[in-house]
Order: C-alpha cells, then sequence, then structure tokens
C-alpha cells in the first residue's frame, strides 16, 4: 500500500539487522527500537502513540517471549505485529445496523476529506451485500456539491434523494429529516447522509453537523479522514469528537504516496474504531478495515485473505471450473484468455494486488515500472481478431497480424509476444491442470519432475570396450550388452569402479554400467 510504502521499508531494514543473530541482547533490542521509532515519527505518527507503541514493544521484546524463542528475530517481527494491530483498533468493527426502520449513517469530516465520493463507494459497497441504500444530498454549502453526489449515485447504482439544488440554497437539517420519511415510504434499508465540511473546523460546522445529528439520530456517525495530511488529522479528529462525536472513521486515499501517521494513529488517539478504508479512487477500491490485515501489510507481510475475498467476488466458481476443463483438455482459446483477463480488471489496480501478496516491497522497483495500460493494449490486440483466429491461433499468418496490429494500433512485434505468451501460458497451466510442475522459460526442466521442454531421448547407443585385449574386450562388451559391471572391481573400490583409468577414475563404459545398474537410461 503506497501510504505504507516508506514505513515498511524502513521496518524492513530495521528486521534485516537481526536476522543474523542467535540470542538478542538488551543492547540490540534497545537499538531495534530506537529504529522503529525513527519510523514511525517520520510516518507522522502522533508522538504519544509512538511512546505506547515503542514501550510496548521493548517490554515484550527483553522477556521471556523472545528470549526464549529459537528465533529471536521472527519472534520481534511478531511482537510489532500484535502491537500494529493493537494501535490500529485491535478486532474488525462492523457496522451497527438498526433493528427496526432504515439504518442511518451520518457522513461527516474536512471538505476535501473524499465524503461525497466515499458515500458513493460505502452505497455501492451496501448495495452488494445485499441491502438497498438511499444517498441523501446535505451538503448544500459547496458549489455543484448536489451535482456531484448525484453523478457519485449514478455510477454506483443507487438512488439519490436530493430536493433542494444547493450552491447555499436550502436548509440541510430539514432534507435530513425528509429523507427518514422518504427512505420508509420508499423502503430504503439504509440511509446515508452526505453533510457540509469546511477548509478547516469551525463553530458554524459544528452547529450544523450537530444540528443534523440530533434531527435524525443516527446509528452510525462516520469521521471521515484523509490519510495524507499526517498530524492534522488527530487534532481535526479530536475537535470533531468534541464537537459532534463520532462512532466509526473512515480512511480515504490509503493508495496516496504522503506518510500515513493519520491511519496508525486516529484510533488510538480518538478510542473510536476504524471501519472502512478507501484505496483507490474508482468507486469499488473500497473495503472493510481489518486492523491484523493491515498491519501485515505495513510488515510486508502481504494479505492474501482480502486477495481471495476480492477474488471470490469477481470470479464465477461455474466459470472458473468451465476454464479448468478447458486447461486439461488443451481447447483453452483466447477468447477464454479475454475473459478471464477482463474479470481480473474488475478485481482492482494489478499494483494494488501484487502489493498484497508476501514480499511485495522487494519488488518494488518492477510494481513501480508496472504498465496498467498494458491489459488494455493485449485487450485491443484479441479483440482485433476474427473469432476464428482467437479460437486457432494458428491461422495467424503474417499479413494477419499486420492487420491486427493496425487495428489494435500497436506492432507486429508486440502481437507475436502476445501470442508467443499466450502459447507458453497454455502449455504450464495445460501440465498444471493434468498434476504436473510446469517448466518455467527460460530455466529448463525441474529437477524429478519427469517432464522437460528437451526432445524425446532416444536409445542410447551401445557402448563398446576400448580394451586393446581381444579377449578383455569381448568379456566386457558381453558384460555391457547384459547390464552388468565391465571388470571385477580390486579390493577397497566401490561398486565396481576402480579399475579403469590410472588416475582412479572410472572409464565411460564403467560410468555407462553403473548407470545401468542404477536404473539409468
Amino acid at each position: 500500500m503506497a501510504t505504507f510504502g516508506n514505513l515498511t521499508d524502513r521496518l524492513a531494514d530495521t528486521f534485516k539487522n537481526l536476522r543474523n543473530k542467535g540470542k538478542l541482547s538488551p543492547a540490540d533490542v534497545d537499538g531495534t527500537v530506537r529504529e522503529i521509532r525513527r519510523a514511525l515519527l517520520e510516518a507522522d505518527v502522533a508522538l504519544d502513540v509512538v511512546k505506547q507503541f515503542t514501550s510496548a514493544v521493548r517490554e515484550r521484546a527483553l522477556g521471556d517471549e523472545v528470549n526464549k524463542a529459537l528465533n529471536p528475530a521472527q519472534q520481534v517481527v511478531k511482537v510489532v505485529n500484535d502491537e500494529l494491530v493493537t494501535i490500529l483498533g485491535g478486532e474488525q468493527r462492523r457496522l451497527q445496523f438498526a433493528k427496526s426502520g432504515p439504518t442511518v449513517i451520518m457522513l461527516a469530516g474536512l471538505q476535501g476529506a473524499g465524503k461525497t465520493t466515499l458515500a458513493g463507494k460505502l452505497a455501492k459497497w451496501l448495495a452488494g451485500e445485499g441491502h438497498a441504500p438511499l444517498l441523501v444530498a446535505a451538503d448544500l454549502q459547496r458549489p455543484n456539491a448536489v451535482t456531484q453526489l448525484q453523478v457519485v449515485g449514478e455510477q454506483a447504482g443507487v438512488h439519490v434523494f436530493a430536493p433542494e439544488p444547493g450552491n447555499g440554497v436550502g436548509n440541510p437539517v430539514k432534507v435530513a429529516k425528509a429523507a427518514i420519511k422518504y427512505a420508509n415510504d420508499k423502503v430504503h434499508d439504509v440511509v446515508i447522509v452526505d453533510t457540509a465540511g469546511r477548509l478547516g473546523v469551525d463553530a458554524e460546522m459544528m452547529k450544523q453537523a450537530a444540528d443534523i445529528r440530533k434531527a435524525v439520530d443516527p446509528d452510525e456517525v462516520l469521521f471521515v479522514i484523509d490519510a495524507m495530511i499526517g498530524q492534522d488529522a488527530v487534532a481535526t479528529a479530536k475537535a470533531f469528537q468534541e464537537g459532534v462525536d463520532f462512532t466509526g472513521v473512515v480512511l480515504t486515499k490509503l493508495d496516496g504516496d504522503a506518510r500515513g501517521g493519520a491511519a496508525l494513529s486516529v484510533a488510538s488517539v480518538t478510542g473510536r474504531p476504524i471501519i472502512f478504508a478507501s484505496t483507490g479512487e474508482r468507486l469499488e477500491e473500497f473495503e472493510p478495515f481489518h486492523p491484523e490485515r493491515m498491519a501485515s501489510r505495513i510488515l510486508d507481510l502481504g494479505d492474501i485473505l482480502t486477495l481471495i475475498e476480492q477474488a471470490q467476488k469477481t470470479f464465477d466458481e461455474e466459470e472458473a471450473k468451465k476454464v479448468a476443463e478447458k486447461f486439461a483438455t488443451d481447447s483453452f482459446t483466447l477468447e477464454d484468455f479475454l475473459s478471464q483477463m477482463q474479470q481480473l480488471k474488475k478485481m482492482g489496480s494489478m499494483k494494488g494486488l501484487l502489493g498484497m501478496l508476501p514480499g511485495a516491497r522487494g519488488m518494488k522497483e518492477q510494481l513501480e515500472n508496472f504498465d496498467e495500460s498494458e491489459l488494455t493494449r493485449t485487450e485491443a490486440i484479441i479483440q482485433s481478431m476474427t473469432p476464428a483466429e482467437r479460437r486457432n491461433p494458428k491461422l495467424l499468418n503474417g499479413s494477419r497480424r499486420l492487420r491486427i496490429a493496425r487495428g489494435s494500433g500497436t506492432t507486429v512485434t508486440e502481437v507475436n509476444g502476445l501470442v508467443q505468451r499466450f502459447e507458453q501460458a497454455a502449455k504450464m497451466m495445460k501440465t498444471v491442470a493434468k498434476g504436473g510442475v510446469p517448466q518455467i522459460p527460460g530455466m529448463g526442466p525441474i529437477p524429478g519432475a519427469g517432464f522437460g521442454g528437451g526432445k524425446k531421448k532416444g536409445k542410447a547407443p551401445q557402448k563398446k570396450s576400448r580394451s586393446g585385449n581381444p579377449a578383455k574386450r569381448a568379456a566386457e562388451e558381453k558384460a555391457l550388452a547384459a547390464g552388468k559391471p565391465a571388470s571385477n572391481a580390486p579390493a577397497g573400490s566401490g561398486f565396481g569402479l576402480g579399475g579403469g583409468k590410472a588416475d582412479g577414475m572410472p572409464s565411460e563404459e564403467e560410468l555407462a554400467a553403473l548407470q545401468k545398474m542404477l536404473g539409468g537410461r
């Protein structure tokens, strides 16, 4: 995750220094804690949180938990992971829904934090969970805020309640109250109220937010906070807590390149849990916040569970079975490849997906240089082919490839590269589908796998004896033909070797005989 990139790198370098130590001394622990403290302060984590965190880590690292561990360095990583989970809120906190009537969720925060876009993301997520959300345009101060919410609502596929035009016209408290009645009449089970923000915390803003809260009595008040504003996020959160109070926090812009200290500070400082996180600009890039998974990402241990959940939402199980059967029967085509790639794109940014793998920071340069538009170019090339060409790439002669390159705005070299990669991938997946281990291009066959990319070996030519003695030569050739050692071994030699060359090394005949004895070909 981009926001925690620098922190992840600093912590990884800190732990690297511990790997070769069989036992950690107090000086080692103090040095590690000192580096962790610097890393957190550079990441804009609140000073009180840093003190509390490093104190807990030092205490546990000097205890028996680490000293008696077989691998102290790994145990220190575990301690840091546990304490990160603690300052991030401990356990996941889910939305609290009303027992009767519509659940009312009020969004509050500074202007520019991303409240309106987040309202659309939350509505889309709730719709995917089987709810019928209603977006309420109660931000009547910011220019075009009502229009923006209507556009976002249309993109998310949810209804928007906007009786007032906004731009300074209308009473947001009356709009919020009317929305509850409208939701009851139209059977919406969740109401999301988008309130006005300001460029800074002020009395007028707090009063309006407090009045709306009093009027609609929300089940959840979510404070939307920009993860990129650093230490100021904590001060803003405290001011909102005192003026309006809130039940949970939503982090936005976690895909930014800022230091991300707000995310590590706000839950601990306010005592309110982080419930959701926005990880990108698209409406789909929104997820429930799991403290343990976020801690794992910060420490570059990956987030496989979130990756699996995203795949399960995107990929159809029946379709996956059909594709597996096509791999096994060698009937996987470029049409299937295009379908799989389009489903993969629905999961989100490839950089984001790869970043969830353990050790992803080790591929930092590759991830930064990854071109997301490469998938779009590949899609264009396949869509420029005729259905017959997609089903049978062997039809692609020179003139066809030139036509495809012109149609997709690419070069013939790129078309050739795609076809070659597709054929290699299809072969590898066929091998996997049949229970084998694929030969990775450029690496040769895997030892012991029982297959390879080379040609089938024919019957090895029969070796002949090189002895100058006719009787001995005839005996050795007869022994070789029978698969027996070519000569009797002198005392003390192993496997019938030692009677060959003067330097004690076995001859070619002896090696061939030995290979035959051991089952070689």
